[in-house]
């Protein structure tokens, strides 16, 4: 019996504090050598596509620019079609906010990029309700979380009816947009460009459900990540899906090293360079709503209790979707049962993305388990260093899955469906996958 194939995306590291930039060997995050660098190295590892986030407001932290966010990254469609350029199989996922960008101007933009890269255009639709972002546009405001996936419902629509056009004109009259007329290109290579969906909430699951091709997600521990799968892969036949419709890609972070012992203390240190002390007191900040510069990084947690009011200490980015009283106690239990861990070590343990930290055997050990035993489908890859991050994966781990029976050895094809095994948009389901 064959083995459940692994996918991969690779994400390049631009506003986060994940990319250690004070590592001798980091790069920058603007010039487009570092682009071709990382690019060219995850297709050479047979990797499905490159994956780029999005920043639409530089955050401030009391009042002042996040220094994690100085960084920036040029745009995301320039980036994408230059990347087209200088690869020939790998896909092309950019992340385009549904509440700040109309139809029309979307579907242009991702069907040009199929047509130019042979079918490679991925578009990874989130939303921002987010007031403080909003004033960078005309429109601003705030969109409370349902509303903001009804707008973005809307978006995908009428985006898809454009994409599909076949000579009649397009004609849309909903609650949020009128569009009337001829689009000016043919349906792409691969029908319509693949659609992600980054969210965990059941909001997006159900989104997810009912128009994505992939969902990006967080998950900590295998049952975690078992208990996510079946969910989100049930909600999929109420939508006239199947299983195979929707692939599960949590986001994940990995350490290599020659032994394993290497490869932890390896991790510890870099871990220790993502949170630093200004580091773990801001994102101790988001969740008590207070500041909290007099506080010992190397200290205990504050023993008072969060303001959860206060949504202006960091702005730019939506506060915790828990009660923050309630993750404060959460964390003070944490750092109890650790022996009295510190605001440093609680942030260190408590802020990270699901890692794996070994040799290159064990890592390829550890991800063919989350695969094989329906946690996921694949990981969106993380890496702490731009652009070099994927060179070792590349070089070490992939030859480990490939000898597993679990990683591909050549590009099925030449479009994104094709390295995620996904169906043409207007396919029907076969019979098994309906029965």
């Amino acid at each position: 019996m064959s083995k459940k194939q692994i996918h991969f995306g690779a994400h390049f590291p631009g506003v986060n504090n994940t990319t250690v930039w004070s590592d001798p060997q980091a790069g920058s995050q603007t010039d487009f050598v570092s682009f071709v660098h990382f690019a060219q190295n995850a297709e050479r590892g047979l990797m499905d596509f490159v994956f780029l986030a999005e920043g639409l407001r530089l955050r401030e932290h009391r009042g002042l620019i996040h220094d994690l966010d100085v960084v920036g990254r040029p745009d995301t469609f320039t980036v994408l079609n230059a990347i087209a350029a200088v690869t020939t199989h790998l896909g092309l996922a950019g992340t385009i906010n549904t509440t700040f960008n109309e139809p029309y101007e979307l579907a242009k933009q991702f069907a040009s990029l199929d047509h130019l890269s042979g079918g490679r255009a991925a578009w990874n639709m989130v939303t921002t309700s987010d007031a403080f972002t909003g004033e960078n546009f005309r429109r601003g405001g705030f969109l409370d979380r349902a509303k903001r996936y009804e707008r973005a419902a809307e978006v995908v629509a009428v985006t898809r009816s454009l994409w599909d056009f076949r000579g009649e004109p397009v004609e849309h009259h909903g609650p949020q947009f009128d569009v009337s007329g001829r689009f000016p290109l043919p349906p792409g290579p691969q029908g319509h460009p693949v659609l992600i969906q980054a969210g965990d909430s059941a909001e997006g699951r159900d989104f997810a459900a009912a128009t994505a091709d992939a969902i990006f997600t967080l998950h900590g521990t295998l049952e975690a990540g078992q208990a996510f799968y079946a969910d989100v892969k049930g909600r999929l036949r109420r939508h006239g899906r199947s299983e195979h419709d929707l692939k599960v890609l949590p986001g994940v972070t990995f350490v290599l090293g020659d032994t394993d012992a290497e490869a932890q203390a390896a991790a510890d240190h870099i871990r220790r360079q993502q949170v630093s002390p200004p580091t773990a007191i801001a994102f101790l900040e988001q969740i008590w709503g207070l500041d909290l510069t007099g506080y010992d990084p190397d200290g205990p947690l504050p023993d008072v209790d969060p303001d959860v009011d206060n949504v202006s200490i960091t702005r730019g980015r939506v506060r915790h979707a828990k009660d923050p009283r309630a993750v404060a106690q959460e964390w003070r239990d944490f750092a109890a049962a650790g022996g009295g861990l510190s605001i440093r070590e609680v942030v260190i343990e408590k802020t990270g993305r699901q890692s794996f930290i070994g040799s290159p055997r064990t890592v390829a050990d550890q991800m063919d388990l989350f695969v094989q035993s329906n946690a996921c489908d694949g990981f969106i890859l993380v890496p702490h260093l731009t652009p070099g991050g994927l060179d070792r994966f590349v070089t070490d781990v992939v030859p480990e899955l490939q000898d597993r029976g679990s990683y591909r050895t050549a590009y099925p094809g030449p479009t994104l469906r094709d390295h995620l095994g996904l169906r043409h948009p207007h396919a029907p389901l076969t019979a098994q996958e309906s029965a």
